[in-house]
């Protein structure tokens, strides 16, 4: 497999972001349900919010046992937020997980770290300084682009960052429990990432 590669796991097809050794770094590549990120309005981050739960039981758990057993748990860094400084929590060890501010600006969707790390004086939202890889963020839900979530925490803690419908990153965050049950069309879209044991040719 090589980075940019889409393939099938589960039910889902997805793209492959990184390839290490005998793994590979993938994300779905559309969002696949809308959820919001926390089930009660308090200052919460990846390692206690509600999202980061469903992801590593009920979501991991309707993967077949064979596939349960090619995906491998990672520890991932969960940084403070580079613009507001508010508190990323603890590392975390995920079968499943989102993707974090710095994955999205700087790894696997081109290199925006020059707008992440140097923030305008001005500045409040990312779009108003132009940011030519928003088109590899975009991503697309029941035929149309939408909104989804990061892990990472917002301007505070009852906020979480997202990516915009147009690929711009809403680095000030979006309110963990954006939209209600009564409307669920505002919840954030959900594209899960994991990494990968592919399987041997030999």
């Amino acid at each position: 497999m090589q980075i940019g590669d889409e393939i099938t796991f589960g039910k889902y097809k997805w793209r492959v972001l990184d390839v290490q050794n005998n793994a590979v770094l993938i994300v779905t590549e559309h969002i696949i349900e809308t959820r919001p990120y926390h089930n009660k309005y308090v200052d919460v981050t990846w390692a206690d919010c509600a999202l980061r739960k469903y992801l590593n039981s009920e979501f991991y758990d309707a993967f077949s046992e064979a596939d349960k057993a090619r995906i491998i748990p990672t520890i991932n860094k969960n940084l403070d937020n580079q613009w507001y400084c508010t508190n990323g929590g603890i590392d975390t060890q995920d079968k499943i997980f989102l993707l974090s501010i710095e994955e999205v600006a700087c790894k696997y969707f081109g290199d925006s770290s020059e707008k992440l790390y140097n923030k305008g004086a001005k500045q409040k939202y990312w779009f108003e300084r132009k940011d030519e890889n928003n088109s590899k963020r975009i991503a697309m839900y029941n035929g149309r682009k939408r909104w989804y979530w990061l892990r990472s925490p917002g301007r505070v803690n009852v906020k979480a960052v997202y990516i915009h419908g147009n690929g711009d990153i809403g680095i000030q965050g979006n309110n963990i429990l954006k939209g209600n049950v009564s409307e669920p069309d505002y919840f954030g879209g959900v594209r899960p990432v994991l990494w990968l044991g592919v399987l041997s040719t030999t």
